[in-house]
């Protein structure tokens, strides 16, 4: 890897001070490292006028100096700066002071503010990161777990890292008890924030929070539920706890022991890794094929954003949904970006493998009812996992309609397993389309638009010459045939299931 041969490069080439081109050059310790992402090293060596150079972190390993320069006495330079397209690099500085050198910057989220001292050579040994090498590419037999999109909760939307066993019983409990278990919805997903460090035999530890895995596994399953958990092929995950890199196999195998169900795989750290298609396939067909050697049944879900055009090779590594975005937030711009543009290519869809753009937020209150009726709508239609993200204790009863419209839900479970898309466009309005397994055409109508507007259903949005019966899901009930002309509300949809010839 690329970052290992430049650390080797700055281990072997860095000298001592006497002979140091600039009063940077050399070997600078970090005591006290930030939390994200973790600074522990500054390494510096310059020749003929050229500087070059890495910082250590826990998290993203050596960060690369690029275009390093001295201005008016302070050492500047960039640095990749991960998934970030509007910001690709991020200016860093290193200052001398009295006690040493004072490093400033920012990577993605993380700022940067902490003093280094003096160190030796034998210290770049001592805390040089220490890489491993992916297996090579080889597919991974995709088990056939998902042969519709999988539906469930997940703790991020809401709680982010600030999760525990309590919560967990507690969503499995209101999942069984507000319908929402017999509507369909089975996951019960424990997103980021679960871990806690590594024993002396490399197996990961639950935090204090989460007293006994094998226990909670144990409840989800007595309610006829399936649990699910998170990890990333990172050193860290997205909220600072510990990853798997390294541990891939032995992680594999301490889930499938606790009893769980399912895996969520985040990118997070590992961007810094594995920043080709090459690579990041490999380290997700690593784990898959890790989940696949324990001989337990793991749904795997890929989170890497939409990267190198995952749904086309998502089944290659195991994996069963694919993220095809950045996250959702609860709100009508971010939903509906990421819903109506960013929900991946249709043909990669299909039983056992879906598009993911991201968990639901109907019920965390930032949209209307009519913007919430759009998400699900969306969706349903373009036969997404549906991961509900809100508390399932305090679900208002409007939220539960949407959620458990047992109609909207057969078409996102619809057994041929067809994203919908879009068949006409009228500046915010639209119409979409997805043909069902018996032959009939769910047609859903969206304003996009600030202001309720009359939208008219044709037979050819349904790919029929004539329409023989036409049903408002949403209302459960039949429409009139010649009367398919609808008002919806800004920001709104409707949703039909029609039959034709």
């Amino acid at each position: 890897m690329r970052h290992l041969l430049t650390a080797l490069v700055l281990t072997t080439s860095l000298t001592a001070p006497a002979l140091a081109q600039t009063r940077f050059d050399g070997v600078w310790l970090f005591d006290r490292a930030d939390p994200n992402p973790g600074v522990t090293m500054l390494q510096v060596a310059s020749a003929g006028g050229r500087i070059t150079g890495a910082v250590t972190t826990e998290w993203y390993g050596p960060v690369t100096m690029q275009n390093a320069r001295l201005e008016q006495g302070v050492l500047t330079f960039e640095v990749r700066n991960l998934n970030d397209r509007e910001h690709p690099t991020r200016t860093w500085t290193v200052r001398r002071t009295a006690k040493g050198v004072q490093l400033d910057g920012q990577l993605w989220q993380s700022k940067i503010d902490t003093g280094g001292r003096r160190g030796t050579v034998r210290d770049a040994e001592t805390r040089a990161f220490r890489f491993r090498t992916l297996p090579a590419w080889a597919p991974v037999e995709q088990v056939a777990l998902a042969p519709t999109p999988p539906m469930g909760w997940s703790s991020w939307n809401k709680f982010a890292e600030k999760i525990d066993d309590k919560t967990i019983r507690a969503m499995a409990d209101a999942m069984v008890s507000t319908g929402l278990r017999d509507a369909g919805y089975r996951y019960v997903n424990i997103d980021d924030g679960w871990q806690g460090t590594r024993g002396a035999d490399g197996r990961i530890r639950p935090n204090a929070h989460f007293p006994d895995m094998k226990a909670l596994a144990d409840y989800v399953h007595s309610k006829g539920l399936k649990l699910g958990i998170y990890s990333s092929p990172g050193p860290r995950t997205c909220a600072g706890f510990e990853g798997s890199y390294g541990h891939v196999q032995q992680d594999a195998q301490t889930f499938a022991e606790w009893g769980v169900d399912y895996l969520k795989y985040d990118l997070c750290s590992g961007e810094y890794f594995y920043a080709d298609a090459d690579t990041v396939k490999r380290s997700y067909a690593e784990m898959g094929a890790a989940l696949k050697a324990t001989g337990r049944a793991f749904v795997y879900s890929l989170c890497e954003y939409g990267r190198f055009d995952v749904g086309a090779w998502g089944r290659q590594v195991g994996g069963h949904l694919w993220r095809t975005t950045g996250d959702i937030t609860d709100d009508y711009a971010t939903m509906a970006r990421i819903g109506f543009d960013r929900n991946g290519k249709p043909e990669h869809a299909g039983p056992n493998g879906f598009n993911d753009p991201d968990m639901l937020e109907i019920g965390n209150g930032g949209m209307s009812e009519a913007e919430y009726t759009t998400h699900m709508t969306l969706w349903a239609m373009s036969a997404a996992p549906l991961l509900m993200g809100h508390d399932l204790r305090q679900t208002p009863a409007a939220m539960l309609r949407l959620l458990e419209n047992r109609e909207v839900i057969a078409v996102d479970q619809d057994t041929k397993g067809v994203q919908g898309k879009a068949v006409r466009k009228d500046g915010t309005l639209e119409i979409w389309s997805k043909p069902l397994a018996d032959g009939a055409v769910a047609v859903a109508l969206f304003n996009r638009g600030e202001a309720g507007a009359r939208m008219e259903v044709r037979a050819a949005d349904a790919g029929f010459a004539t329409i023989v019966s036409a049903r408002d899901l949403w209302r459960g009930a039949a429409v009139a045939t010649d009367a398919l002309g609808f008002d919806v509300p800004a920001h709104g949809a409707l949703m039909l299931r029609i039959e034709g010839k």
